[in-house]
């Protein structure tokens, strides 16, 4: 076996993914640790050996994923691969001794967005995210439209209340979000009940429309994503399949047609 195939092997390893997530998740503790009183000036030494045993592990990993590749341009057709190799870059600039140590403190964060790419499981979650966002795009539109309608109406209606919670549009929408999170929104109701006692039939209309019915279209939108995901890796293996029996099927053929020609040759 070559050294290349040896390297594709560990690159595909289930037990290679498992040391790099252990390693980010160790990494985003230490992070965490970090933020704790003095924790800094008492562990110096622990967490400059953690950080710099965190850069060099993730320059071996990229290493193996690019020596890994046929082609080493076909590393960078990958977009996970490219979001790999930006975040280790960053990483390695030298800014912790300029005058640019706060950025350096804040890029070393963006370590653990390694994550989505150690695990599979979690890279296909993003994917499936991304092709729904032309989706999530028109019910966003949907429903800044009915945010628009009901401001308006809420500002024409309930702007002299005592609050100022509809004084103008722009407050208007910020209640409108309010009521859309559930944050005291009975309070909000209930004093426009005092002036209006239809005032009720807005915002419940208003919950069950922007709160129920948009939160379920996400759900389904996500949901439809996962099945359009699910159904093309079912086809993919399908066609892994068929190829796998087309093969086997030729070769089949090919004995025959030797066991033919030894018998023919027999007689």
């Amino acid at each position: 076996m070559g050294i290349v195939q040896k390297i594709e092997e560990i690159r595909d390893a289930r037990w290679f993914s498992n040391l790099t997530t252990f390693i980010i998740l160790a990494y985003a503790s230490v992070l965490g640790f970090k933020t704790i009183g003095e924790v800094e000036e008492h562990y110096a030494l622990f967490l400059t050996f953690a950080d710099s045993f965190v850069t060099i592990y993730f320059v071996f990993e990229i290493a193996i994923k690019m020596v890994a590749e046929k082609k080493f341009i076909n590393f960078f057709k990958s977009g996970w691969n490219v979001f790999d190799f930006v975040i280790v870059v960053i990483t390695l600039l030298p800014l912790e001794q300029s005058g640019f140590a706060a950025v350096a403190r804040v890029l070393r964060v963006f370590r653990v967005l390694r994550l989505f790419t150690a695990r599979p499981e979690l890279k296909a979650i993003i994917d499936m995210l991304i092709r729904a966002i032309p989706s999530i795009i028109d019910i966003v539109i949907l429903m800044f439209i009915i945010f628009y309608i009901y401001a308006i109406v809420g500002n024409f209606y309930f702007s002299d209340l005592p609050s100022g919670l509809w004084k103008d549009f722009l407050v208007s929408m910020l209640t409108l979000f309010r009521v859309l999170t559930f944050e005291d929104w009975t309070d909000v109701m209930y004093e426009a009940m005092e002036v209006y006692p239809w005032a009720w039939i807005y915002f419940v209309s208003f919950v069950i429309i922007a709160a129920f019915v948009f939160f379920n279209l996400f759900v389904a939108v996500i949901i439809g994503e996962m099945q359009k995901i699910q159904e093309s890796d079912f086809h993919d293996e399908m066609h892994e399949d068929s190829k796998k029996l087309d093969i086997l099927l030729s070769e089949i053929k090919v004995l025959r047609e030797e066991v033919q020609e030894l018998r023919g040759k027999k007689e």
